[in-house]
């Protein structure tokens, strides 16, 4: 094989090699286009709630997917921004208690057990009244006046009508497993309230006499 033949191969190499790297820069940028996934240690459900709250409160514009992504990073730090929180984009205890939310696993059983309690108590109420129901539930958990655990509360005795009557026992639907799961990842309409009666048909005057904090349907949520 000649020199000539031989210089010609090797152009025909390096333009190859400039064509691919070329080639392959065109796909380069492509990665940087799709969002940053950030890892959290969330759940997908936490993560859309953190979202919607976020959303709710023009803090967030993207969508609501339970994706922890850079738009939801920056959300989250722009929040933190705005309530004197440590600016990571990090939604930790601190956080979490600022969006109103528990980051606290809880089990299935709780999951079970909070569906009958908002089925058995408030199966015909709006949904955001439903999850109020639960709400209570929880923020009695965290009470040091009451148990310590969501079974203890249901089953605190005299504390729910449907234990007594029996309609605890019914099988909750997917309206109230819904809304057990919204109250457990944070949402409480009721602002911390401890009561909720119904005024049509409370017979306790010691009720009557709680501070009302929000009527949500035909329930109202007190501390």
């Amino acid at each position: 094989m000649n020199k000539t033949l031989l210089k010609g191969l090797a152009l025909c190499c390096c333009l190859f090699a400039i064509v691919g790297v070329g080639l392959a820069g065109v796909f380069i940028p492509n990665q940087f286009i799709e969002e940053e996934v950030v890892a959290t240690g969330l759940t997908t459900s936490q993560i859309k709630t953190i979202q919607t709250k976020l959303k709710n409160w023009g803090y967030y514009t993207g969508e609501v997917d339970g994706i922890y992504g850079s738009k939801t990073k920056a959300a989250v730090r722009y929040f933190q921004q705005n309530n004197g929180l440590q600016v990571d984009g990090i939604v930790g205890s601190q956080t979490a208690a600022a969006l109103g939310m528990s980051l606290s696993s809880q089990s299935s059983n709780d999951l079970y057990l909070l569906a009958k309690c908002i089925y058995a108590e408030a199966r015909g109420e709006p949904y955001e009244g439903q999850v109020a129901v639960g709400a209570v539930i929880l923020n009695r958990v965290e009470s040091s006046k009451f148990p310590n655990t969501i079974y203890g509360v249901i089953y605190q005795p005299y504390a729910f009508t449907c234990v007594a009557d029996g309609q605890i026992n019914m099988e909750p639907n997917q309206t109230a497993y819904n809304a057990a799961r919204d109250a457990l990842n944070g949402w409480d309409p009721t602002y911390g309230c401890l009561y909720y009666y119904n005024p049509s048909t409370a017979t306790s005057s010691w009720i009557w006499s709680r501070q009302i904090v929000v009527t949500i349907g035909k329930h109202n949520f007190a501390l």
